[in-house]
């Protein structure tokens, strides 16, 4: 039985480090290793060091290591999961790849450097002992040509996608040889235990991801040139209107580096034979002239985009590229991007883009007709089903629809007629598909999803770890809805409790929605669940109706919607069957308070969770500071232990809006209890926190009970006012973050009692609705709450 218990990367460079990074981050050592220096640095030298002192000899690798604490957006889950990984070097260390599981080549893309790590690595290979490359696109079979075959059968590509903390996808790659066996335990465990979204590709240059994409921003490149459209208008059209990430075409290829591009474009170019297509992958002399001037992007400080300081202050240049000078960025618009921009959803906006009939919507039809058509030529080449394809381009370069998957979002039957009449020529399997009566290269059945694979729909294979809330609503699964929440039946006497309303923001629709479902569960069901599909749980409360209600002075609504809040939130929590929430992404504010009263937290590892209403001039009124006043009360039960140093912690972390920057982060900022737990593949949240629903309830759950809460009292908030007051006179805070803060150790503190004193859960709740309401009356909470809502960003005034 094969179990990956220890690994090691060789190659301490970003990528290597980066998934040594992520391994350590699910709980696996690591062995990162490296070439030894031949110089001395001056600091070695100073510190009286040689070439054979082991500080030395593993630099490369101790460095990466060290930076990899420093990087942002960071590749560990937590800093101290830097501690699993151990710095090596591939002379002294060597032998120590014999006693690991899995070893992962991470070096430079060159295949005769691959071919001579390979030799040294067989040589000190345990068997049984998993091989993979992390090569873009370089043959894996050529790889290991001259291995012994038990060697091959334990070798495979494994290519992440960077920054791997990040990116979903992995492809792996099996050699000619690679047993079947290996393929099946890599895929599984790096779905299961990294997380990650596998498809399996062909051994072909470039394999799936870096073919298809890199052939479709070629095509961008080209169509740019020859429609004379600038840097900025590209950008616009192939961003969000296209179902692409903001960063478009140009900002992607600065972040990714106009170097590392052309060597991956030039990997295709010099192994397809095709005349045609090797054109396409031909590096337009655009690209090599940046090259050469060193203009390659982000790490360069500059290449389609140029970030300059001036007295003005900050501003974006982008490049013009028909005189090469840089010129501030300015702002595109047309018929068709409005129409797009207002348009819902990634296939709403592609139509609109494509229907209105401008240079734009041309720029759009001609940049994707090409890589449809390229798709659909090379599946069989690169990929077993187009399923691969879409998943490939969806995890790998963040496209909200896969090509076959955008062919069906703008109409299958209608574009290819489209194609024809302009002369393009489409696949002879596309057309034939279309004779024989589809529309679509995928079929939904009542919540059953079906794909094309070779000439017939086959059923796309579900899985029980993968629960899909908008495949069950398709079943008719909902239980009750409203306009901002759904209680879904996922099964097993469990229900789900989804938010659905814009950016997920709690409102009086979605609060109403909790008090019924914990009707409904009291009565049916075994547990609740509480989880959503959004791209974020839950940013916080409904800040727009709270500034309209605050700036007409109507404080009894202002004060409903925070008793509705809070009552909600109580009633979830004194539910007699168990509660298990499991936010991901962005899990703010009310988010947070919504998460608070279940009895155990499936975090995303990707959650980043904080209490951040001082952001918008508030404190937390939904039961955030009670909770946390609570949990420190229970920690610290004994009377005669100072619970201050507890309170004076959770008031910096909300006073200052701290947030996680992962799941496991949230244990750093308290938020974590010592049920709660993280999930590292945000596909398996709901069925882990389904599973943990009926653990509870399997174990004879009882729902908590109301306890009393030990607070600090008045003379633990003149603690908190007073280190308030001096960051204050520091210049570090403003007057009105200093009254905010008043507030909030008002209200952490119990009031104005004597410290000691046991308080109610509805006493705090009183005390955060109080503080609450004074402050949606001041004049520049208000203002805040307007600025974040037009800006998008807290506003320090």
């Amino acid at each position: 039985m094969t179990i990956i218990r220890k690994a090691a990367v060789i190659g301490s460079g970003v990528m290597g480090s980066g998934i040594a990074a992520h391994l350590a981050n699910v709980g696996i050592p690591v062995l990162l290793l490296d070439i030894v220096p031949s110089q001395l640095l001056a600091q070695e030298s100073a510190a009286g060091l040689t070439l054979d002192h082991p500080k030395v000899r593993n630099r490369f690798a101790d460095q990466a290591i060290d930076k990899l604490k420093k990087t942002n957006p960071a590749p560990l889950y937590s800093e101290d999961f830097a501690a699993r990984i151990t710095a090596g070097n591939l002379e002294d260390d060597v032998s120590k790849l014999a006693d690991v599981d899995w070893i992962i080549e991470v070096i430079v893309e060159n295949l005769q450097a691959k071919q001579q790590l390979i030799s040294r690595i067989e040589k000190v290979w345990k068997r049984g002992t998993i091989v993979s490359s992390n090569t873009s696109g370089i043959s894996i079979h050529a790889m290991v040509e001259s291995a012994s075959d038990e060697f091959k059968r334990h070798f495979l590509g494994t290519h992440f996608f960077n920054p791997p903390r990040y990116m979903k996808l992995v492809e792996v790659i099996p050699n000619e040889a690679t047993d079947p066996a290996i393929v099946a335990f890599m895929k599984d465990f790096c779905e299961k235990k990294l997380g990650k979204g596998v498809v399996q590709a062909k051994d072909t240059p470039n394999f799936i991801g870096n073919r298809i994409g890199t052939y479709g921003l070629l095509v961008t490149l080209r169509e740019m040139i020859a429609g004379g459209y600038s840097v900025e208008e590209v950008d616009a059209v192939t961003g969000p209107a296209m179902g692409r990430p903001k960063s478009a075409t140009f900002r992607t290829l600065d972040l990714v580096g106009l170097d590392t591009f052309v060597h991956v474009a030039n990997n295709v170019f010099d192994l397809v034979t095709d005349p045609e297509e090797k054109d396409i992958f031909r590096s337009p002399e655009l690209l090599k002239s940046m090259v050469e001037k060193g203009w390659i992007g982000e790490k360069q400080g500059q290449g389609f985009y140029k970030k300059v300081t001036s007295d003005a202050g900050k501003e974006i240049q982008s490049l013009n590229i028909a005189t090469m000078e840089y010129a501030v960025s300015r702002k595109i618009s047309s018929a068709s991007l409005e129409a797009a921009k207002q348009a819902k959803g990634t296939v709403g906006k592609l139509k609109a883009l494509l229907g209105a009939k401008d240079r734009y919507s041309d720029l759009a039809w001609n940049i994707l007709k090409p890589v449809l058509l390229y798709s659909a030529e090379k599946l069989d080449e690169i990929a077993d089903s187009i399923i691969e394809i879409d998943h490939a381009l969806k995890w790998g370069f963040n496209w909200e629809l896969g090509p076959f998957e955008t062919w069906d979002a703008i109409g299958l039957k209608r574009s290819v007629e489209r194609m024809e009449s302009e002369g393009s020529t489409v696949p002879a399997w596309v057309k034939a598909w279309i004779d024989s009566g589809h529309d679509s290269f995928y079929e939904n059945r009542g919540g059953q999803h079906f794909y094309y694979l070779k000439n017939e729909f086959k059923g796309i294979e579900t899985r029980p770890e993968v629960i899909s809330l908008q495949s069950l609503k398709q079943q008719n699964k909902v239980i009750r809805s409203n306009s901002g929440a759904s209680l879904i039946d996922i099964g097993d006497g469990v229900a789900c409790l989804e938010f659905h309303s814009p950016n997920n923001a709690i409102g009086a629709d979605i609060l109403t929605m909790i008090q019924q479902s914990a009707d409904e569960v009291r009565s049916n069901y075994r547990g609740l669940v509480v989880a959503n599909e959004g791209k974020n749980f839950c940013v916080g409360a409904n800040v727009m109706l709270l500034l309209m209600e605050a700036q007409d002075g109507e404080w009894d609504e202002v004060d409903g919607i925070i008793r509705l809040f809070q009552n909600s939130m109580m009633k979830l929590k004194s539910l007699d069957k168990p509660v298990v929430a499991a936010p991901h992404k962005m899990t703010l504010g009310g988010g947070v308070e919504a998460c608070m009263p279940a009895d155990q937290t499936i975090f995303s590892a990707e959650t980043y969770y904080g209490l951040v209403e001082v952001g918008v001039g508030l404190i937390p009124a939904g039961g955030g500071c009670k909770e946390l006043a609570l949990r420190a009360s229970q920690a610290v039960r004994d009377p005669d232990v100072d619970l201050q140093p507890w309170i004076n912690a959770i008031f910096e972390t909300v006073a200052m809006a701290k947030v996680s920057t992962s799941g496991h982060d949230t244990k750093r900022l308290g938020y974590m209890r010592a049920l709660d737990r993280v999930v590292v593949n945000p596909d398996h949240r709901i069925y882990e926190a389904k599973q943990a629903v009926l653990r509870l309830e399997a174990s004879g759950y009882t729902p908590p009970v109301q306890e009393k809460i030990r607070v600090v009292g008045e003379n633990g908030k003149a603690v908190m006012q007073i280190a308030a007051y001096t960051m204050r006179q520091g210049g570090y805070i403003s007057e009105h973050d200093q009254l905010i803060a008043n507030k909030l150790a008002h209200v952490l503190a119990g009031g104005n009692v004597p410290a000691g004193t046991m308080v109610t859960e509805q006493y705090m709740l009183d005390l955060e609705r109080e503080a609450f309401l004074s402050l949606c009356g001041e004049i520049k909470t208000q203002q805040r709450m307007q600025y974040m809502l037009s800006k998008g960003k807290a506003l320090r005034n």
